[in-house]
């Protein structure tokens, strides 16, 4: 059931937002407008590879890019992985982390089973679709995204026009398929990646480095 405008207070989310695609920008298009205030994390913020081929500060700034001309009640923070360390594994440390940083919240936004399993005992976790209308929902993933740029698609359409506006400017387009095209054609083309993970999959891309 949709919440009533305003009633969410204060809220937290986290997302990779590599790139911000539509669907996700959707998201923080309802909780920027349901919640008195916002603190976006921004998920492996350390990493750069095939996974994650926008630095933490470019995904701020797509994120930036496209909120602010109409939203001023939100905050940016950077959530670093610490799960491909064996010590940290368990995602005690990346739960501490979190709860370091996002301080006490009303709610926190998740669709990831990961996330909400760690979580689960210290927030009230509610879904994306809580909060969005269902004629507005995208069901969108930014490994499309990401396809659709190596192989010269349409992904235009998938992100909103100042995202599209920010990766061209600083030539991230041209960037990410010199460094990443092929593999991501390569590994997605004939792949499932394209389909919903489960825990397992989210526990094991949390290792990675």
């Amino acid at each position: 059931m949709k919440q009533e405008m305003t009633s969410l207070g204060k809220v937290g989310l986290i997302g990779r937002f590599k790139p911000l695609h539509n669907g996700g920008y959707i998201m923080l298009e309802a909780a920027c407008e349901q919640a008195e205030s916002v603190t976006i994390g921004i998920g492996s913020s350390n990493k750069y590879n095939l996974r994650n081929p926008f630095t933490g500060k470019e995904s701020e700034e797509m994120i930036c890019s496209a909120l602010k001309p109409k939203f001023s009640n939100y905050q940016i923070v950077h959530i670093p992985d610490f799960a491909h360390m064996p010590q940290y594994r368990d995602g005690q440390k990346w739960r501490g982390y979190v709860l370091e940083t996002f301080g006490k919240l009303n709610y926190f936004i998740s669709s990831n089973d990961y996330v909400a399993n760690l979580l689960k005992n210290d927030y009230k976790i509610i879904h994306p679709s809580e909060i969005i209308p269902a004629e507005k929902q995208i069901p969108l993933r930014a490994t499309e995204v990401r396809y659709e740029i190596a192989k010269f698609g349409n992904w235009k359409e998938l992100v909103p026009k100042a995202v599209a506006l920010y990766l061209e400017k600083n030539f991230l387009i041209d960037r990410f398929r010199k460094e990443f095209g092929i593999e991501t054609i390569a590994q997605l083309a004939f792949s499932q990646e394209l389909k919903e993970e489960d825990l397992e999959k989210e526990k094991l891309h949390a290792q990675e480095n």
